[in-house]
């Protein structure tokens, strides 16, 4: 029972005997990870910021469903090629240049375990009546073991977190109201393009951060498995998740504004009473936070065996090797949290956000050559040869990601840079769609004048008996 409990795979192909889940899966897992706190305040922002009620929510949902498009699209990949995310990028950019891309997500992922481990920390401080830096050790030792187990019990908790976090967020939706008069705040509408703007950017930002690992939670699924059904499901848990838990925040950011800010773990459960139910709500705020977090751990895990196996060549990595990777992940986030729960958050907020720009040109280019230049059809064996038909670097793809992280920068506006056309836009930041429009017409327009392939066999997507020979030796 353990061994079938605790996952064997890692970046190598999923062969189809192992196979197992329905696209249903997506739904509940997307459903559970967004259904948390830190959502709630990406969407509290978009108020904070100067937006009005309405039109913050309308820009919300309009950003959660083009950036959790995108994302649902990165997850259709997984069935359909049975490996993770970030070792598709070799076909793009190469077997040894996809660590360019590959570097940033490590980063990004160390400190989204970072940030999540502060708010959490806090939460499991109150439970075990122990101080934060004690509950940001626990928080973190426990993310490790989950991500260590794998796939099944990640789905396992994005199942319970999808049905114990919505009762709550029904509850909390319930108190507010109570405290709160919502025509009257449904009458707080005055559009401002550069504030909706701004919120439609939150979210679009806060789908696109999921792109480089969706297909990581996907990939077991049958290959006969719907593409459709995968992205729909996808979507629907990632985007009703999200939306749900940024209308929360703008509603209590409408009503409480910095008393929230101040500190958002203690409002929260403030708002839904004492004793038993402060209890269940800390739990609450630390089960969505887990859930997010084993991900983020999981896929830095992953980002970080692709990046050295391009070098060493490495195809299976064994049970040991694995732990020693999260481990890495979880001490580094860890030790950040550690020193950033005071203060340095607010500032690291920003340069992860920052980092996104890195990850949309990436987005772009692996979707358009996924579906519109390769068709969805790779030559699996290639992915681990530098000397196959992917190249170990391909600098015609790594130019086109650098014009598209250039691109974005006149667009960009953070607390520490803001680009010079952010000011003509009255404030409003949409690096994102700049650098997801150029970065794809600039690369479908060299992919599809590029020679052909070398002469080989012909691209697959790892069926048949090429892939059995491949599965069987990876």
């Amino acid at each position: 029972m353990a061994e079938a409990l605790v996952e064997q795979h890692s970046i190598d192909v999923v062969p189809d005997e192992e196979r197992h889940g329905t696209a249903f899966s997506q739904f509940t897992l997307w459903l559970g990870a967004n259904l948390q706190i830190t959502a709630v305040v990406t969407g509290a922002l978009a108020v904070v910021f100067g937006g009005d009620i309405v039109w913050s929510l309308v820009g919300l949902v309009v950003g959660n469903m083009l950036g959790g498009a995108v994302m649902a699209l990165h997850s259709a990949q997984g069935p359909k090629l049975g490996l993770p995310q970030m070792i598709q990028s070799r076909a793009q950019f190469g077997v040894r240049g996809a660590v360019v891309p590959l570097l940033l997500v490590i980063l990004m992922y160390v400190g989204f375990f970072a940030s999540g481990s502060v708010l959490a920390g806090e939460a499991v401080g109150q439970l075990t009546h122990t101080s934060h830096t004690t509950g940001i050790v626990i928080f973190a030792v426990v993310t490790a073991v989950m991500a260590v187990v794998g796939y099944r019990v990640i789905h396992a908790l994005g199942r319970f977190a999808s049905v114990i976090c919505a009762l709550a967020f029904v509850y909390l939706g319930i108190r507010l109201l109570d405290h709160a008069d919502l025509s009257t705040l449904l009458k707080n509408a005055h559009f401002s393009l550069p504030m909706f703007l701004l919120a439609m950017s939150l979210s679009a930002s806060w789908q696109l951060a999921f792109g480089p690992y969706v297909a990581d939670y996907s990939r077991y699924l049958p290959r006969t498995t719907s593409g459709r059904a995968t992205f729909w499901w996808t979507l629907s848990g990632s985007a009703l998740g999200s939306q749900w838990s940024m209308t929360f925040g703008v509603l209590v950011a409408a009503t409480a504004g910095d008393k929230f800010l101040a500190n958002q773990v203690g409002y929260v459960v403030g708002l839904g009473g004492a004793g038993l139910i402060a209890s269940f709500l800390y739990f609450v705020i630390a089960l969505g936070k887990l859930t997010v977090n084993v991900l983020n751990t999981y896929g830095g895990f992953m980002s970080m065996v692709t990046s050295i196996s391009g070098f060493r060549g490495q195809r299976v990595l064994s049970q040991r090797g694995r732990a020693a990777y999260i481990a890495l992940i979880m001490i580094a986030g860890t030790a950040v949290a550690l020193l950033g729960k005071d203060s340095f958050l607010a500032s690291f907020k920003d340069f992860l956000l920052f980092l996104l720009t890195f990850f949309t040109p990436w987005s772009a280019i692996n979707l358009v050559d996924y579906y519109l230049i390769s068709k969805e059809r790779y030559d699996i064996p290639a992915l681990f040869d530098p000397q196959g038909r992917y190249g170990a670097w391909r600098w015609d793809a790594l130019a086109v990601y650098a014009v598209g992280v250039l691109a974005q920068l006149p667009f960009l506006s953070t607390a520490f840079y803001t680009g010079p056309l952010v000011a003509p836009l009255g404030g409003a930041d949409i690096s994102w769609i700049v650098g997801l429009v150029a970065t794809a017409l600039l690369y479908w327009l060299l992919a599809r004048r590029s020679p052909a392939l070398p002469a080989g066999t012909e691209p697959t997507t790892g069926t048949g008996a090429g892939l059995k020979a491949e599965a069987d030796h990876v």
